[in-house]
């Protein structure tokens, strides 16, 4: 894939998110791109990082925050495909993974003895163990990219540190996606969402469920 392939405004978002990347050290959000190039509209400048993705342009860092980062490969050049191994060193570019449901207030996560097995690529979920699949509902991470109808892929760990984006269960009963944070206040659990606040509330009340390793675009 070639930049000369892509659309102007395609070409605009992925000169801005480069530059920004280069001057801020960070990912922009969906918000600052949109300001960045002109647009009024959200929703359509998730569209097209969502095209930068898939001709191979941007990808994810998968560490904290699900960062976008532009491809090692130059932009203006082919990007090629990797040598193929032979088939007896192939390994499965899917692998089947547990889908426990939605992400959404009043819906604690499906027990795994009863979740539907659903395909994740390889370069997800790289391997790790403890693994599972919700879909998204709502847009209190939008500026993160992770939008209504999403799948999001986590993973179960002992530990979780500031600034982790993970799936909480509150009072046993509401499960959340956030960004994860704690002082000596309590569990902060922070939106990505110019419209809403973060809410604070007793370590005794969050149940860590599982850490944000990677999104799937729902069709």
């Amino acid at each position: 894939m070639k930049a000369s392939d892509l659309t102007k405004r395609q070409q605009a978002v992925l000169n801005f998110i480069r530059t920004f990347l280069q001057e801020e050290g960070r990912s922009p959000t969906l918000s600052e791109i949109a300001k960045g190039v002109g647009s009024s509209a959200v929703s359509t400048i998730h569209k097209h990082v969502q095209h930068l993705m898939d001709k191979g342009f941007l990808v994810r860092s998968h560490g904290k925050g699900n960062n976008l980062v532009v491809s090692a490969a130059h932009p203006g050049e082919v990007v090629s495909e990797p040598e193929a191994a032979p088939p007896a060193l192939r390994t499965p570019s899917m692998r089947l993974i547990p889908f426990c449901g939605d992400v959404a207030a009043g819906a604690p996560l499906l027990p795994e003895s009863r979740a539907l097995p659903i395909e994740v690529p390889n370069s997800i979920h790289r391997q790790r163990d403890e693994i599972f699949v919700l879909r998204v509902r709502g847009d209190s991470m939008v500026d993160d990219a992770i939008l209504d109808g999403d799948l999001v892929v986590l993973q179960r760990k002992g530990e979780y540190r500031n600034g982790d984006r993970v799936v909480a269960l509150l009072d046993r009963e509401e499960v959340t996606l956030k960004e994860f944070r704690r002082d000596a206040k309590g569990v902060w659990l922070v939106p990505h969402n110019p419209d809403l606040k973060p809410r604070l509330y007793p370590p005794d009340r969050v149940e860590i469920q599982g850490l944000l390793i990677g999104v799937m675009r729902s069709c």
